[in-house]
């Protein structure tokens, strides 16, 4: 029975037609006429961009209920266009395990396990950290493993590293390494974390272009290895492993 609901929550996550259609939730039918062709406007008024720019729609995902007409509580900041294509391709890929795994009465705690976080090497580098380390430890569900890739850095938990306590501006959670490492590497990568209390950190790459460049810009282009060495610095003490699965791609 929850199998059967999670999976069609899924599936609404994969297959809704976001990019054109406004998701109105009216569970006790309180919206009246009126209230209705207010949404709509507000929908149609948030995808005037649509043709310039299909990323700069904003929200990506329009939820409209009786006291949020224009989507401004839940989904006004995130998720992003990217983000959303992601959300949706992960949603669609977990509903088709889970409807496998209760066809087939699955008893394989790993496959059940992968329904509650991505498959790490669907990126292109990850950074595990210390669940230890974690602000709340008792929130991380399964602790995450690899052993494929470059095994770039390694780290030993710090016993004077504390999730709450720190000197300097790096606390012990992925959201506050998400910040510190995106003020170096705004334009290099994208980060993808559990904010929740996930123990791993996946980095997708942007693109370089292949475009013969300046001298200078030329410089600026670092090595990945270099790159996640440094992350491995910036986390020392929370950062357990880091792993390249991927180099960056170019494009013309």
């Amino acid at each position: 029975m929850h199998g059967n609901f999670i999976n069609r929550f899924l599936r609404l996550l994969a297959d809704y037609d976001w990019t054109f259609s406004a998701l109105v939730v009216d569970i006790n039918n309180d919206l009246t006429p009126n209230d209705e062709k207010e949404i709509s406007d507000n929908f149609m008024s948030s995808r005037k961009t649509y043709e310039e720019n299909v990323q700069s729609v904003n929200p990506a995902m329009f939820l409209a209920t009786a006291y949020d007409k224009a989507s401004e509580a839940w989904t006004r900041f995130s998720p992003n266009s990217m983000e959303l294509k992601r959300l949706m391709a992960y949603a669609g890929s977990s509903a088709n395990l889970l409807t496998k795994l209760i066809s087939e009465d699955h008893n394989d705690s790993y496959r059940w396990e992968c329904l509650f976080k991505t498959p790490l090497n669907n990126y292109d580098a990850v950074i595990l950290l210390h669940g230890d380390k974690l602000p709340y430890p008792q929130r991380l569900l399964f602790s995450s493993e690899l052993n494929q890739g470059v095994h770039v850095a390694r780290g030993n938990a710090s016993k004077v590293f504390h999730p709450f306590l720190l000197p300097g501006d790096l606390n012990g959670n992925s959201e506050d390494l998400r910040n510190k490492l995106l003020k170096e590497y705004s334009n290099t990568f994208k980060l993808w974390y559990d904010s929740l209390g996930g123990d791993a950190v996946g980095i997708t790459w942007g693109r370089y272009s292949s475009k013969k460049r300046g001298r200078e810009e030329a410089e600026e282009v670092k090595d990945p290895t270099d790159i996640l060495k440094d992350i491995g610095k910036v986390g020392k003490g929370f950062v357990r492993g880091i792993y390249l699965l991927k180099a960056p791609r170019l494009m013309g």
